[in-house]
């Protein structure tokens, strides 16, 4: 008579017939593989944006436990379990390379431009426009939008056609204009439908700053479903900077915008999206030679972006673009044009 019988074998219970079988590990590819995670976490975790194993990876315990339904103990196995699906580990410095040589930069429109920041800019980065009023930073805003639905081989995204992207605009001052996305999409008539691209592109008009960063909450809901490729922010300190006023309030506004960046920062990890950003300026008035001009948001901002692009307006309908600060750009200028098709190059 054979006998069935079960053995305990590393927390599984495996069918035993005279030989062990040893069960096979379910692989982890979605976020219902996770261990303690069932349907209303789920759910609860993608109301939250919390929708990828990328999203999961980079969450914190406090993060997800504040969600409800996970403990810390299993908020912890979740993390762990998608980090080691993803192999968020210690890779070699070639095999980094060979991850940034996926990412995909999307021409600016002017090739002096697109020189200066090596190809164009740049996907799953954060860009910092920062420059006095008229300096272009809203003009090249809408433009990154606009191009981002050129073919691949063209300088944009797009690998089929312009339906299988999104781009997401947030606007804090009532600066985004159709008709410029319109004139700028004329330009490449040949190759981009003004009205589609208008139809892939999801404004949001954010009133204060609660509602700004609620509006980027949103978009880690649908990043993923729209493929969302472009997230532009326009701009990222106006609210913060007129909500809090004086040096007593210093404290609290910067820890917010904090938060607010670093969600900024995991949409980009997490979906490979170029996120755009652009900054006011102030004046130094304790600067005696130089340009007293300084982007606003202390340190907390100027830590956050991969690349900071200072703009300043030239003769007529020249502008100047200086690399700030990059980890890979070097120092430089470039001159480019602001017209109505667009940003072109200076003549």
């Amino acid at each position: 008579m054979i006998k069935f019988f079960l053995v305990k074998c590393k927390n599984r219970y495996v069918h035993q017939l005279g030989v062990i079988k040893m069960a096979k590990t379910k692989k982890i590819t979605e976020i219902s593989d996770l261990p303690g995670v069932g349907p209303s976490t789920i759910k609860k975790l993608e109301e939250h944006g919390y929708n990828t194993l990328e999203a999961i990876a980079a969450a914190t315990v406090s993060e997800l436990s504040d969600i409800g339904s996970l403990g810390e103990k299993t908020a912890t196995k979740a993390i762990e379990a998608a980090r080691k699906a993803l192999n968020y580990t210690f890779e070699t410095a070639e095999e980094v390379l060979e991850k940034r040589r996926q990412l995909k930069r999307i021409t600016t429109g002017s090739k002096d431009l697109d020189n200066l920041f090596l190809g164009g800019i740049e996907t799953g980065s954060m860009t910092e426009l920062y420059g006095e009023y008229r300096a272009g930073k809203t003009q090249l805003a809408h433009q990154i939008c606009v191009n981002a639905f050129l073919p691949i081989e063209h300088g944009g995204l797009v690998e089929k056609a312009p339906d299988e992207i999104s781009v997401v605009y947030i606007d804090t001052e009532g600066t985004f204009r159709p008709e410029r996305i319109i004139s700028m999409a004329k330009r490449w008539n040949d190759l981009l439908d003004p009205q589609k691209v208008l139809k892939r592109i999801k404004v949001g008009r954010a009133f204060n700053s609660d509602h700004q960063v609620a509006l980027v909450d949103e978009v880690s809901q649908f990043a993923k479903e729209e493929n969302v490729k472009v997230l532009v922010v326009d701009s990222l300190t106006a609210h913060f900077r007129a909500e809090f006023i004086g040096r007593g309030t210093l404290a609290e506004r910067q820890q917010k915008l904090n938060s607010h960046i670093h969600k900024l920062q995991k949409l980009c990890a997490s979906f490979h999206i170029a996120v755009i950003v652009t900054n006011q300026v102030h004046a130094k008035p304790d600067m005696f030679f130089g340009d007293p001009t300084a982007p606003v948001g202390g340190h907390i901002v100027g830590h956050a972006a991969q690349t900071r692009v200072y703009l300043r307006k030239s003769k007529g309908e020249r502008r100047i673009a200086r690399i700030a600060d990059s980890p890979l750009l070097p120092e430089g200028e470039a001159v480019f044009a602001l017209t109505e098709e667009g940003i072109v190059d200076a003549t």
